[in-house]
């Protein structure tokens, strides 16, 4: 059956024609687009020490709560992250130690140590004063 009055003519059934512009704008509503590397760099510290603030953490409990807290906007692959907690180990501002329980493997959890918490209540500051000046240049157009 023809359908001339859609911008593709007799191609399209008009039974289907919902169907195909439904189905992009659903995909396309969950794309988010990526973020600056070098904007994710700057605050990774930050984001991992915040999540350590409270409890130890396992690695990938860290970088998938990254992720969902985030709704999927920092995201950050193992090549990058793992490293990134060794450094932060070594520093001293996290410590880790190796955690075994049954019928599951070995894994390390990260808890903040004292000086962490110096370094996170520090870059935290920081963070509040770059974002509140961002926020004053960007916006004060529409004030």
């Amino acid at each position: 059956m023809a359908c001339p009055s859609t911008p593709f003519g007799s191609l399209l059934n008009p039974r289907l024609t919902f169907v195909h512009m439904a189905v992009p704008y659903v995909a396309m509503k969950h794309i988010v687009p990526p973020v600056d590397r070098e904007l994710k760099k700057g605050s990774a510290e930050l984001l991992i020490l915040s999540l350590v603030e409270h409890r130890a953490r396992h690695g990938y409990e860290i970088s998938k709560l990254i992720e969902d807290r985030s709704d999927g906007v920092l995201k950050f692959n193992v090549a990058s992250f793992y490293p990134l907690l060794y450094r932060l180990e070594k520093r001293g501002w996290i410590a880790g130690r190796w955690v075994e329980k049954a019928g599951q493997r070995r894994r390390r959890y990260y808890r903040l140590t004292n000086d962490g918490k110096q370094i996170l209540k520090t870059q935290r500051a920081t963070w509040l004063d770059f974002v509140n000046a961002i926020h004053r240049i960007t916006e004060a157009e529409n004030a």
